[in-house]
């Protein structure tokens, strides 16, 4: 993206996050700044490279990460020191299939749990201390009781030092106490508030009306 080459993109707040229309460009942004903090593209935890022959995207490998000091040594140091994770849903599945039993990881045997269960059983264990937190729409898996356990464990993760950067279309989610938004689109990247989010006028239109909407969709307009 243009502009946040031009003018970059500062985290105000410990958790911030990306909304927007499906290709919008807020996977886009994740995932290139996984890449530029050095963190596998398909996800999973810092230290690890889970794909050798993949090369980082243009915008990965074109962005810069200036942190704080606390943030450089939760990247650099030895393999098992560094504090970062990725969790991306279109791969978390393999991905928690791949790593099941391997040291470093969770105890519990996920491929018994449902989706909704497993992802939260690799939020809990993998994103717990401080460190650099990227997640791209994890709520594809949860239900509404399962996306306020994560608000949960956000605000808390949010409050150890973490620093969390999630893309969602999940107005739940990003109602989180205290975190910043930033709506993606055509417009490029801007930074608004929760009730001014468009997905959130057209979710609290739909669920007072949801024939308004639905009438379009089955032809039922007349």
């Amino acid at each position: 993206m243009a502009q946040l080459a031009e003018e970059g993109m500062v985290f105000e707040q410990p958790v911030t996050f990306l909304v927007g229309e499906n290709g919008s460009g807020k996977s886009t942004l994740v995932e290139a700044f996984a890449e530029a903090w050095g963190l596998d593209a398909r996800g999973g935890r810092a230290g690890r490279k889970y794909v050798n022959d993949r090369p980082k995207t243009v915008l990965g490998d074109l962005l810069r990460w200036e942190t704080t000091g606390a943030g450089a040594r939760h990247r650099s140091g030895t393999r098992t020191r560094r504090r970062g994770y990725f969790l991306r849903a279109e791969t978390a599945f393999g991905f928690m299939e791949a790593v099941s039993g391997m040291r470093g990881y969770w105890e519990e045997d996920t491929s018994g749990m449902s989706h909704g269960e497993g992802f939260l059983t690799v939020l809990a264990t993998m994103f717990r201390e401080p460190g650099f937190y990227l997640m791209d729409e994890p709520e594809a898996a949860l239900s509404f009781q399962s996306c306020l356990r994560l608000v949960h464990l956000l605000h808390d993760l949010g409050r150890s030092g973490a620093q969390v950067i999630c893309a969602t279309h999940s107005p739940i989610l990003a109602a989180t106490p205290g975190a910043d938004i930033v709506e993606v689109g055509e417009h490029g990247f801007r930074r608004t508030e929760w009730q001014d989010l468009e997905l959130v006028d057209h979710w609290r239109r739909y669920m007072n009306n949801p024939t308004a909407y639905l009438r379009h969709v089955t032809g039922d307009d007349e």
